[in-house]
């Protein structure tokens, strides 16, 4: 048989001065035999790990009753577009976070260093830190050798690393959740203009300059690949260039909110210690910073992401919401009912905009269904009730579909005391990528297979 129809290269690249700019699954770029066969490309998995800090308010996040079908509280409200790719899981814990004998305090270092890596970590202040391989890692060495980016790792806080952040332990403990090594912590990136310099930047060059001088004819990043755009535009079909149309406006909003938000930092501003590019609203960082997140899976840059709302032992306020005061604090609740509304508010927020990039993933197409149908993300936190700095019962959602292979829309209950590594365990399995054991994992985790 001969086949006429010509194919795209699944990695073509449009390039101009310094930039650089992949492109999504084209319809183009699915082999002419299988499109023959009406049949699509195999489905690309990806995977990313969301990290809220301070724990949560149980009593507005856990769905009542016994498990079955998700009923989505207070907190969970948001994701009502996306329930049915989302399942809410209860019983887990990240005992490895529980200070042993002579230890003391020190529960917040100890919940986000333990909460990807699944090993109780070495208290210290010094450089001789030791925590895990976090679960993450193990999915970027299998698909990092087939994407320009193993991973990407993003923070809505400051990235600086000094000093000690929780009594007796390292800054490095809870700046990060992805650990490449037990003793290599990956920094976390919270600049936008990095992000964005980071996939889409120079790469036929090393000169700054080039770069430098883009930036300053106040130019998009899309004008410098206008030629081979259009004559890429020209050999596709209807389909492939509508999709083209919507990624590239898609960049050029993301871009346009960067030099938005880089303008407003040269104001004179009463917010301190941000750097340059970094929007001055929480909602807006955080959505800019999906929005990045959503083009590095769209044009297969990496596929695999950590994803940080806040720090442990963040005091974030959050005035826009009508929370005054700062997060941490909020979270030592003590029951008192004006701190437990306080702290339902911040993570109603936080869910909020879990929901705007679930539901923009869940819009994207990829293949034969979208982003969030062939992908898995982890939401929650090493630590339950900040109040008491409790590791049992964790806050712990999933959400995608890992290629049909995770049902959702399901509250799942687990016996108490379930290490959340059963959990990484599953979700590396449901992404192609089994392992016999991962941290303190005792077992397969139920339920999940039940698709």
């Amino acid at each position: 048989m001969m086949i006429a129809k010509k194919t795209l290269p699944r990695r073509t690249v449009l390039r101009g001065l310094g930039a650089s700019l992949s492109l999504p699954l084209l319809d183009g770029m699915v082999p002419a035999l299988e499109a023959t066969r009406n049949t699509a490309a195999a489905p690309v998995r990806r995977f990313g790990a969301v990290y809220v800090p301070n724990g949560v308010e149980m009593r507005a996040w856990t769905p009542p009753g016994a498990a079955g079908p998700l009923e989505l509280t207070r907190v969970l409200e948001p994701l009502a577009p996306v329930r049915e790719h989302v399942n809410v899981l209860s019983g887990l814990a990240d005992k490895v976070a529980i200070p042993r004998e002579g230890e003391g305090v020190g529960d917040h270092a100890r919940a986000a260093s333990t909460w990807l890596t699944g090993v109780h970590v070495k208290k210290t202040e010094g450089p001789d830190i030791q925590a895990g391989t976090s679960m993450d890692q193990i999915a970027a060495r299998a698909f990092g050798q087939e994407t320009q980016l193993t991973s990407l790792e993003l923070a809505i806080d400051s990235v600086e690393v000094l000093g000690a952040c929780d009594q007796g332990y390292s800054c490095a403990y809870v700046n990060t959740i992805a650990w490449r090594t037990p003793t290599t912590p990956l920094p976390m990136e919270n600049n936008p203009r990095a992000v964005f310099e980071r996939l889409f930047g120079a790469t036929d060059s090393t000169d700054v300059r080039a770069r430098l001088a883009r930036l300053r004819q106040d130019r998009s990043i899309l004008d410098f690949v206008t030629g081979e755009a259009d004559a890429l535009r020209r050999a596709l079909g209807a389909g492939d260039r509508q999709k083209l149309a919507q990624y590239l406006d898609a960049v050029r909003d993301v871009e346009r909110r960067i030099q938005m938000a880089e303008e407003q930092s040269d104001r004179e501003i009463p917010v301190v210690e941000q750097p340059v590019g970094i929007p001055d609203s929480f909602e807006e960082h955080c959505r800019l910073m999906f929005d990045l997140l959503l083009l590095a899976y769209q044009t297969d840059l990496t596929r695999v992401s950590t994803f940080m709302f806040g720090k442990e032992v963040s005091g974030r306020s959050f005035p826009e919401i009508g929370v005054p005061g700062g997060h941490h604090g909020y979270s030592h609740h003590q029951n008192a009912p004006e701190n437990l509304e306080m702290l339902a508010r911040i993570n109603t927020h936080h869910i909020r905009q879990l929901g705007y990039f679930l539901e923009k993933m869940q819009a994207t197409p990829d293949g034969d269904g979208s982003l969030l149908d062939h992908s898995l993300f982890i939401y929650g936190s090493g630590i339950s009730d900040g109040n008491l700095h409790f590791h049992l019962d964790l806050p712990t959602l999933l959400a995608g579909g890992a290629a049909g292979r995770v049902r959702g829309g399901r509250h799942l209950r687990y016996p108490s005391d379930t290490p959340v590594a059963n959990l990484h365990v599953a979700v590396l399995d449901k992404l192609g990528l089994p392992v016999e054991t991962f941290g303190d994992s005792t077992g397969a985790l139920g339920y999940l297979s039940d698709v």
